[in-house]
């Protein structure tokens, strides 16, 4: 049984995503329109992960340190979004071509991934599956879920599942990698099962093979001996910022699973989808509104642009869109992925859980 035959689902939606024809002059303008625009810049890469990363140790260090608890929350609070968007580089490295950002990747692992439990092979190969063409919103799918279809419970039981993360990965990196290291059956189900940032429980994770098996050991290691590392100074000088560094991220974990859950309309029901449906059930919330810059960061608030021109880098997105927008008239169907705001699309998802359709 599948994870879509599986799940409880409410009234099904008059949604038929999957039998949307391909608007074939959009796709041909999407790409026409910002060729100029395509390549990855790395001064602003580097300032803005570098940046984002010390603001969230720095304000995390304030957090621990801080005596006031409104001043140590308010200082949390600041960790978790710059924390936040320094994890979300993760999703262009998934993107950009190893060539075009020399010593990105290595260096956002070990500021921000191996620190914080979630290298990029957590999330390489695996996003990439979520643009194919034939496998997004199928069971094939590792960030696809029917929630639209699912009931209304299920949308604040996904999203709090989410404040386990950091306890789930210092279990992972401290305990279970290094027992898989001992026992082969472990080792294969922690990597089928643990080893991906997905949110389809019926995907299975492949063994890595090449090059990337051979970065997938090194990001391991240097993750188990830094979550070792982070307990046993916790056993010997108190767990209290450990503690507060586990609520920082996990805030950030919530955060991040909020914005999943209207990152796309979540009405497909297994069938492959065209890009053209593809990219309408996907969201871009674009300006004004600027509270979605951090929701929604490093791009992510044009998350159905992303989905047309997946290899953009995330700083000319906005661009992307306004070219494309302007290209069109209003009634055109790259307009129809936009939508004014978080809450308005969280209202839409309950509704379509309810079984009372999009509007």
């Amino acid at each position: 049984m599948t994870a879509y035959q599986a799940i409880e689902t409410s009234p099904k939606t008059d949604a038929t995503s999957s039998r949307i024809a391909d608007d074939m002059p959009m796709l041909r303008a999407a790409v026409d329109l910002t060729r100029d625009i395509a390549e990855a810049r790395p001064a602003i890469y580097w300032s803005d992960m570098l940046g984002s990363a010390a603001v969230g140790y720095a304000a995390l260090a304030a957090a621990i340190l801080l005596d006031n608890p409104w001043a140590a929350t308010a200082a949390g609070l600041i960790s978790a979004l710059a924390l936040y968007r320094a994890l979300l580089f993760i999703h262009e490295l998934t993107h950009i071509h190893k060539d075009a950002l020399p010593g990105f990747r290595t260096g956002w692992n070990l500021l921000v991934g191996i620190p914080l439990l979630t290298p990029s092979f957590m999330y390489e190969g695996i996003h990439t599956l979520h643009h194919a063409r034939t496998r997004y919103g199928t069971v094939d799918d590792p960030e696809y879920l029917p929630l639209g279809r699912m009931k209304p419970a299920s949308l604040p039981t996904f999203a709090l599942l989410a404040m386990l993360l950091p306890p789930g990965l210092l279990l992972r990196s401290a305990l279970l990698v290094p027992l898989g290291a001992l026992v082969p059956a472990l080792r294969k189900l922690v990597w089928e099962r643990a080893s991906a940032l997905s949110i389809n429980p019926a995907f299975r994770r492949r063994p890595p093979e090449g090059a990337f098996a051979r970065m997938v050991f090194w990001q391991e290691l240097g993750a188990s001996a830094w979550a070792i590392a982070v307990l046993a100074a916790s056993w010997a000088w108190g767990w209290r910022p450990l503690l507060i560094a586990m609520a920082v991220i996990s805030v950030t974990a919530v955060l991040n699973q909020v914005r999943t859950l209207v990152a796309h309309l979540w009405v497909n029901e297994g069938e492959p989808m065209t890009v053209t449906a593809q990219f309408l059930d996907s969201v871009d919330v674009p300006p004004p509104g600027p509270i979605a810059e951090l929701w929604a960061p490093v791009g992510l608030r044009y998350h159905a642009t992303h989905h047309l021109l997946p290899s953009v880098p995330y700083h000319s997105l906005a661009e992307a869109h306004r070219r494309i927008s302007a290209h069109f008239d209003r009634d055109a169907t790259y307009h129809k992925a936009s939508y004014v705001g978080l809450w308005p699309l969280m209202a839409r998802l309950v509704r379509s859980t309810m079984g009372r359709g999009p509007t």
